[in-house]
């Protein structure tokens, strides 16, 4: 059956099932038995592929299902119970993850954002101010900074910001943690952020799976072979632990494999950041709208006038993201892995009939 291109789905990057490259190598190795719970040769090379790409030859490394259960279980890991976890006000834990952090015990501690970053100076006057006051032993101590790459808006932290928030957290004996849901198009579109810096600098992070290519899944890393003691039983405790980990390690298997130099990982976000990119110009320079937010990544936002919203929709999926003003909303459209070169073409219709 042919595809039908009259719709292009720019809803999210999870809207799809997962690259043919991903499925197949699911497809060669299901007839195989291995052993439970990650210890399986498949998920052993995936561990081993990316700790090559990471330049980081002692991470521990494990597989886990979707981000929000990553997020609260090693969070909670990380943690000592009394502890709570610093991020920009628009963080993904603070706003999207109906307070699952909170649920685990550890408050969720909401500093300003810039552009959906949060800036080294803000933290390092949070931390001054809180270690200055006499009376912060009967306040949620700080034990974590948060952090997303890209952010919830899109936008990329440069090197120089994660080393600055690095050293914020080294002074205060702070965790840096890297939440990479959509790691794959935040490399594509980064100018100086690479995995082996984030092995570097981070202290966690995460590489995502389930919006970069496969049908669930996501890789911690402890970059420095820092991980706490019997993640395996903490993990389990917070009902994390997949008996078939191999489901997800057969896929960041087929996700890191390099062919011919490159990874599957990295080719993923190179197309889907190309192509926002082509969105782009479309909706700029050839239909007048203005970006909401300048991201260079596969999350696009721009200002849409109210009147055009429902002949917008005619032709393509989004999500409405917030109201601007009384005749404005923005709006975001979400390229990725499974966004095709045709679907985006297919939109040029706009430009013959605008939707104003």
């Amino acid at each position: 059956m042919s595809k039908n291109y009259a719709l292009c789905h720019l809803e999210s990057d999870y809207n799809n099932g997962a690259h043919e490259v991903v499925l197949r190598r699911l497809i060669e190795t299901n007839d195989e038995r291995t052993k439970s719970y990650g210890d399986d040769c498949f998920s052993e090379h995936a561990r081993q592929l990316i700790r090559e790409a990471c330049a980081a030859p002692e991470a521990q490394i494990w597989f886990l299902a979707g981000g929000t259960q990553t997020n609260a279980t090693i969070i909670d890991c990380a943690l000592q119970p009394y502890e709570g976890v610093l991020c920009a006000e628009t963080a993904h834990i603070n706003v999207h993850e109906a307070g699952a952090v909170e649920f685990t015990g550890h408050k969720v501690i909401a500093l300003p954002a810039h552009e959906g970053k949060l800036v080294a100076g803000d933290l390092q006057a949070w931390l001054a101010a809180y270690f200055a006051d006499e009376t912060a032993e009967h306040m949620v101590r700080p034990g974590m900074v948060y952090i997303t790459f890209p952010t919830e808006l899109g936008t990329l932290y440069t090197a120089d910001e994660l080393r600055s928030l690095h050293e914020v957290c080294c002074e205060y004996n702070l965790l840096l943690y890297v939440d990479g849901a959509r790691l794959a198009y935040g490399l594509a579109a980064s100018k100086d952020v690479t995995l082996p810096l984030l092995a570097e600098l981070a202290d966690i992070f995460y590489i995502g799976g389930t919006k970069c290519g496969a049908l669930c899944g996501e890789a911690v890393v402890f970059p420095h072979g820092n991980a706490p003691s019997h993640m395996l039983s903490r993990i389990k405790r917070h009902g994390s632990l997949l008996a078939k980990s191999r489901v997800v390690g057969v896929q960041f298997e087929a996700l890191f494999q390099p062919v011919g130099g490159t990874s599957l990982y990295a080719t993923i976000g190179q197309h889907a950041v190309s192509l926002a990119m082509q969105l782009r110009h479309l909706f700029v320079d050839q239909l007048g709208y203005k970006p909401f937010i300048d991201s260079p990544t596969n999350q696009q936002f721009y200002i849409i006038p109210n009147r055009d919203l429902d002949s917008l929709r005619n032709h393509i999926g989004f999500e409405v993201w917030c109201p601007v003003d009384d005749a404005h909303t923005a709006c975001r459209f979400v390229t990725s892995w499974a966004t095709t070169k045709q679907e985006i073409s297919a939109l040029e219709i706009l430009e013959q009939a605008p939707v104003s």
